[in-house]
């Protein structure tokens, strides 16, 4: 799925995103309200990735929902 039908999707969506990244709240999943940079952001935040690694599992993230 591209990154544009996920944000029109994000509503469905967070559960998934909240399964694999359990860290994530869900104040944190309804701030980023879908958008890309936000969600590599809170990535980075709450569990120390880089910037590479966390555009990376997005990215692996996105293909898989």
């Amino acid at each position: 799925m591209n990154w544009e039908q996920i944000e029109g999707n994000w509503n469905q969506l967070k559960g998934k995103a909240k399964e694999k990244w359990g860290k994530l709240t869900d104040d944190d999943l309804d701030v980023i309200e879908g958008k890309r940079d936000q969600f590599v952001g809170k990535l980075q935040e709450k569990y120390g990735y880089t910037k590479e690694e966390a555009e990376k599992l997005t990215d692996e993230w996105s293909k898989d929902v």
